[in-house]
């Protein structure tokens, strides 16, 4: 049997409170201007590069691979690990439980838990880097109940190391066609490097979208954003916050970790970006010429500068429990 996971209704309680737009977009411009004139790292990713001045925004989706030959499981469940290199795994239940979850735990650390459905081909990170996992699929058999379906081990050896960072997956779920991929490219045409397109994106979604309380005070357990309901609604909780500008940074091949965890005392969703210039950014709200800071699009839109910075202080209120 298994322990029953924290609901995600809990990952919102924080952002219930009511306040007004802060200073952040500011604090972030500045950020980009200082960032954009530094100097590299050794390390590149995938990032772009400008070319007379202006980042090329053509967007890339990184479209997970359902095929392969290296394939582990059983009558009722597939898990596809041929892609594991690039950091992520295609998960595929079979049965007919109505309630099917899945555990995977990376190099005996963290244990992340998914609301699989049958038939459908679910894209899982791989966040805990090379080593082994241990994967194992429940399906419920009475109320809360639950009996082994499938469990085993395997070895990962990730050669893309932002991969689990850009490609799609069941939290962060976008296409080529999906609207968040053309906004994010229109957000970026003007950009000379990829912390400007954090900028703008960011400053985008503290600017257009509101926090919808209502839908904080009834959200069910197992709740997953649609990101492209989300731009459309233009409201949304701290989880649809994150997601949405998750899927547009990574379209726009922009390393970006969809991170839950705790903000104080109650669990919320937030974002770290990855950039050439700066490494990962994460840890605080602002900028004072060496540290870099963390990408909060639900605070920053709804809360008052001071109380934002008084509430964040040295990045120690935010402790990171899942990385998506």
């Amino acid at each position: 049997m298994m322990c029953k996971r924290q609901s995600n209704k809990d990952i919102v309680v924080y952002c219930k409170i009511r306040y007004l737009v802060c200073l952040c977009v500011m604090v972030l411009t500045a950020l980009s201007l200082a960032a954009c004139s530094g100097k590299k790292k050794a390390e590149t990713t995938v990032t772009s590069k400008a070319s007379g001045g202006v980042r090329d925004n053509t967007p890339l989706v990184m479209v997970p691979s359902y095929s392969g030959a290296d394939i582990i499981g059983n009558e009722t469940v597939s898990i596809n690990i041929s892609n594991s290199k690039d950091g992520y795994i295609v998960v595929t239940y079979k049965g007919t439980a109505d309630k099917v979850k899945m555990q995977l735990t990376g190099n005996g650390q963290v244990t992340y838990t998914y609301n699989l459905k049958g038939g459908q081909n679910e894209v899982i990170p791989l966040t805990a880097d090379d080593g082994t996992y241990l994967i194992t699929v429940y399906e419920n058999v009475s109320e809360d109940q639950y009996a082994t379906a499938f469990s085993s081990e395997f070895d990962v050896s990730i050669q893309n190391k932002y991969g689990p960072y850009l490609y799609p997956n069941l939290y962060v779920d976008f296409n080529t066609d999906s609207k968040v991929v053309k906004l994010a490219a229109e957000l970026a045409s003007d950009a000379t490097c990829d912390l400007d397109v954090v900028n703008s994106v960011y400053a985008y979604m503290v600017e257009n979208v509101t926090y919808d309380h209502d839908k904080a005070n009834n959200v069910q357990s197992g709740y997953i954003p649609v990101v492209d309901e989300i731009l459309a609604k233009k409201t949304g909780i701290c989880f649809d916050y994150a997601a949405v500008m998750a899927a547009m940074l990574r379209s726009q091949r922009i390393p970006t970790r969809l991170e839950i965890g705790y903000a104080g005392d109650a669990y919320h969703a937030w974002i770290s970006v990855y950039t050439p210039d700066t490494g990962w950014i994460n840890g605080m709200i602002e900028f004072d010429g060496t540290t870099w800071s963390l990408m909060d699009p639900t605070f920053a839109a709804n809360t008052k500068a001071g109380d934002l910075k008084k509430f964040i202080g040295d990045g120690s209120n935010y402790s990171t429990k899942y990385v998506y």
